[in-house]
């Protein structure tokens, strides 16, 4: 049963994101935000990228006042607030389940691809660092460096594309549906 605990204690855990939820027996909603941080932090150094720093500027600050606003609870509430994961499953229903495991295989497939990449991408580094000579790895590692950056921001255009079509694609089967629906309502009179 999760209990509240010291406010001393909740303020100096409260610092690092998710551990302050954790200190209160949140594992869960501890554990995602905890994941969310350090994961962005992680694709920021790879990709060397400042801008998702950014991101997880508001991670930290939405985790270090979430700590604070659930320590704040009333002990009614406190006691009634269930323990869950940033993204919630539905394990309870067979239907919404598999909904859920679809919705998120993609993403989930997307991240196993790209730290896939990176393992790859780092290895073979590697092993160019000792193969090649030292004037000509001066050139490779310097290059290497905005190959990861350039991934990135291909990614972030292709994602963008797929995303206007989408929304086209829906548009025009929605004017389809219309135009279906208004011949019809014609033929009728």
């Amino acid at each position: 049963m999760t209990k509240k605990k010291s406010g001393f204690l909740t303020f100096i855990f409260s610092w690092i994101p998710g551990a302050g939820q954790m200190y209160m027996g949140f594992m869960r909603m501890g554990v995602s935000l905890m994941g969310l941080f350090w994961g962005i932090l992680a694709l920021s150094i790879f990709f060397n990228t400042g801008f998702l720093m950014l991101i997880d500027v508001v991670v930290w600050f939405y985790s270090f006042f979430h700590a604070h606003n659930l320590r704040a609870m009333d002990d009614e509430d406190f006691y009634a607030l269930e323990d869950h994961y940033l993204i919630r499953i539905d394990t309870d229903s067979e239907f919404w389940s598999k909904v859920t495991i679809e919705k998120y295989r993609r993403l989930f497939a997307g991240i196993l691809i790209v730290f896939g990449i990176a393992v790859l991408w780092n290895s073979i580094l590697d092993l160019v660092y000792w193969i090649v000579p030292d004037y000509v790895w001066s050139y490779v590692n310097h290059i290497s460096r905005f190959v990861p950056q350039l991934v990135l921001g291909i990614g972030i255009i292709a994602i963008g594309i797929f995303l206007i079509r989408g929304k086209k694609q829906e548009l025009l089967e929605e004017d389809r549906g219309e135009d279906h629906a208004g011949e019809t309502d014609h033929s009728h009179s």
